[in-house]
């Protein structure tokens, strides 16, 4: 079976269904999940500055270009950044059980996705390749390179521990890994935003090579487990964390004869399932990292977002941000509140949008059920995709006409629903979860699919981590303004579809979201991560 074939299986595969969910565990051990932290041991340590509160800033910072002067590269700024990116927010609590929230959202809370950090030349860290131990806030060397010339240079790279999210969701854990990815990516380009830098892909980089660089490949040093398949990484991307991101084709020729440290420590001792299907795909959409990307600017693209003075601080509103558990049912939205993350969400010249390709094709598919102003219904927000879009609905949204008085966004009234019967709609297309009906509103979000994985397979990973990285912008944009998103993962793809009359492939749903007023859950108590760690003054 080609690349193409095996990715559009797993897709088919994967599909949640009225009749059926997609393959997944029977049953759960709780009391035995995967450790939700890796670490190297026999690795040498470094502790990292708790610094992210140095470089607090309006939260209008982050819906900006980015612009100097650059925070230098060190180990205060790279303690910032990894803080506002990976590190634990809080830790929660019911009375028995207590577990850590990440600043970057994850599906399940389960956290896949692990941080390595590529420096040379850089002031107060070694030359070689550093695993970012999130549970301490500090930096495992794993491999020392020997010394090299050229200017300085720090990159992130990421990889996604795919049996975190297969324990739990079965099969269409690889999809959830991947919008894990797109979160994670938006989150280092909001932190390295506030340190003045530019965070690019970097593009044209194999996964074996990206594999060996990061260590990935040392499968000795991953033997603690049972199975192969459960305690290794699966190598997503390489991201050069202050530009330049062509200098990192040359990463792997410094790396040549690195000298390694550590042992991987086990993810699950003992696995009870396997999903073959996982590693078919994760083999044909492995690629070459992720393209460049271009963002339209001036008359090609969406005028500067506008901001405001005041407002929340960007480190206060990132360390804040939780996802929403239970929505106010009465909560309204201003419909000024609705159009500007809506607004947000068009992709620019500034963080995160430079990062990543293919993230202006997802188009938004909106439940609006509580905004001022706004009859409650279906809407879609093209962006950047197709006006093709349109043409591929069903003819009961041939009256379908745009939205007035919205300035430049592309938003259309699909169909007015009353209020009880859309709910009831929103709620049965996610999984019969009442987030999705009590939200002020949710959504859905529509890439193109089967044209583009004719051309390439592993555009798969790309829309699916764009997916993800949409989302993070609406979870920040969300808290700023007082209100608070969820990433939604379970939904019936077809039966979505089906509701806007898509008969291929064209176009797939791929991720869902719901933003509305929370409700507090007064049975858990919050405290401080790092307790005893000094906070950089």
């Amino acid at each position: 079976m080609d690349a193409y074939a095996t990715v559009i299986c797993y897709h088919e595969a994967t599909r949640h269904r009225f009749e059926g969910y997609a393959r997944g565990p029977e049953t759960l051990d709780w009391d035995a999940p995967p450790a939700p932290f890796r670490r190297y041991e026999g690795a040498p340590v470094q502790a990292l500055p708790l610094a992210a509160a140095r470089f607090e800033a309006p939260f209008s910072r982050l819906q900006q270009p980015v612009h100097g002067p650059a925070v230098p590269a060190g180990p205060e700024a790279l303690g910032a950044l990894l803080q506002l990116s990976f590190a634990i927010s809080a830790w929660k609590s019911n009375g028995v059980e207590r577990w850590a929230l990440r600043c970057n959202p994850s599906s399940g809370n389960l956290h896949p996705t692990e941080a390595y950090v590529l420096a040379h030349g850089i002031h107060g860290l070694a030359d070689g390749v550093h695993h970012y131990r999130a549970e301490d806030h500090v930096l495992e060397r794993r491999a020392d390179w020997p010394p090299g010339d050229g200017p300085p240079g720090l990159y992130l790279g990421l990889s996604s521990v795919i049996w975190r999210e297969a324990w739990k969701y079965g099969e269409r854990a690889f999809r959830y890994c991947q919008l894990d990815v797109g979160h994670a990516v938006a989150c280092i380009a909001y932190a390295a935003a506030l340190l003045g830098w530019q965070v690019e892909a970097v593009p044209g980089l194999p996964s074996a090579a990206l594999a060996q660089l990061l260590g990935l490949d040392r499968h000795a040093d991953f033997t603690a487990g049972r199975r192969d398949d459960v305690e290794r990484e699966e190598p997503e991307l390489l991201l050069a964390l202050r530009g330049d991101a062509g200098a990192g084709a040359a990463l792997p020729a410094r790396a040549e004869g690195a000298r390694w440290h550590g042992r991987a420590s086990t993810i699950d001792p003992h696995p009870m399932y396997r999903w073959p299907i996982i590693d078919e795909v994760a083999a044909a959409t492995a690629g070459a990292g992720d393209a460049p990307c271009a963002v339209a600017t001036g008359a090609g693209g969406p005028p500067p977002l506008a901001t405001a003075d005041g407002g929340p601080g960007a480190v206060a509103t990132i360390l804040g941000r939780r996802s929403g558990q239970r929505y106010d049912i009465g909560g309204l939205m201003p419909a000024a509140v609705f159009f500007r993350l809506l607004d947000a969400t068009l992709a620019r010249p500034q963080p995160p949008w430079q990062t990543l390709a293919a993230t202006g094709q997802i188009a938004l598919l909106l439940f609006v059920h509580r905004v001022q102003g706004l009859a409650p219904g279906l809407y879609l927000l093209l962006r950047d995709a197709a006006p093709s879009l349109l043409a591929q609905l069903g003819p009961e949204f041939a009256a379908a006409g745009p939205v007035a008085g919205v300035d430049h966004l592309d938003l259309w009234l699909l169909r007015a629903i009353a209020p009880a019967g859309l709910r009831r709609i929103a709620r049965s297309l996610c999984c019969h979860q009442d987030i999705a009906a009590t939200a002020c509103f949710s959504l859905a979000m529509l890439a193109p699919f089967e044209p583009v994985l004719r051309r390439d397979p592993g555009q798969y990973r790309a829309l699916l981590r764009a997916a993800g990285l949409v989302g993070q912008v609406l979870y920040l944009e969300a808290e700023a303004l007082g209100y608070r998103g969820t990433g939604i993962g379970c939904y019936f793809d077809d039966e979505l579809h089906a509701l806007l009359g898509l008969k291929d492939r064209q176009w797939q749903s791929l991720y869902a979201f719901a933003i509305g007023v929370p409700l507090p859950d007064t049975r858990l108590e919050t405290t401080a991560p790092y307790v005893g760690r000094p906070v950089a003054a």
